[in-house]
Order: C-alpha cells, then structure tokens, then sequence
C-alpha cells in the first residue's frame, strides 16, 4: 500500500459530535483494505475507542452499522437515533477529544512532544493538542 489516504479531521462533527467523521472515514478504508499501516495499530484503540466507550458500543457494532450504510448520513441518523447522550455529555466528550495533551499530565505532555519530534515537527510551539497533532502531520495545519 504505497498510497496514504487521510481520514477527515478530527475537528470535524457530526451529530454533535467530534471526531465521528474520522472514525467513519477510518471504518470505510478498514472494510476496503485500503487503511494505511500508520493508522492500522490504533484501529478501533485511541480516540477510536475512546469514542466507542463514551458511546457505549462496541467497535464490531459500529463497523456493522459502517457496512451496512451507503452514505454519512445513514451512520448520522443510526447515532442520532442508537446513542443517546445529553448535548452537555456529547460536549464533555468534544472537550476531551480537542484539548487531549494541554493537560497538566507531564507524560501525556512529553508522549505528545515525543509524537512530534518523531515527525519532524517538534519545533512546532502551536501544536498544543494530539488533534493539533493529527492536523499538523496529516498536513492540514
């Protein structure tokens, strides 16, 4: 597989929540046999599964309810419908997910760092976050 294809943005929402459309993207290339081998040893780990556990659902089910839609909007109206969490809930986790790694944790702190020394861009003082992070490799920001 010589050819890198990036899921969205982690930034980016869908029925309220971040993060989801990346999954989704991850889910798609996973069932093509197109999900690159950087992204392979945190499939469904991470903030992959750290989406799966606020959502209270496993990683096979929403890879079924992935496979058996043909559009964004059938896993949108699936999740609007399948998980039920509170707006204030939905955006606890959408904080969680977007300020990972300015906590006061100096492991996260140094993992992060580490993360980016490891891609050429640890003289990068604005990448604050692990989604920053993603961005700024996947060549966004």
């Amino acid at each position: 597989m010589s050819e890198m294809i990036c899921p969205r943005s982690p930034r980016e929402t869908m029925a309220g929540w971040v993060y989801l459309p990346r999954f989704i993207d991850k889910i798609r290339l996973q069932i093509a046999h197109q999900l690159h081998s950087e992204y392979q040893e945190n499939f469904t780990k991470g903030f992959d599964g750290y989406w799966l556990k606020f959502a209270g659902i496993t990683a096979d089910e929403m890879i079924g309810v992935v496979k058996r839609s043909v559009s964004d909007g059938e896993v949108c109206d699936w999740v609007r419908t399948s998980i039920k969490k509170t707006e204030k809930e939905k955006a606890a986790f959408n904080d969680y997910i977007l300020n990972r790694g300015r906590e006061d944790d100096v492991e996260l702190r140094s993992r992060l760092q580490m993360r980016k020394d490891q891609a050429g861009l640890g003289f990068r003082s604005d990448i604050q976050t692990f989604v920053d992070f993603i961005d700024a490799d996947e060549k966004r920001i």
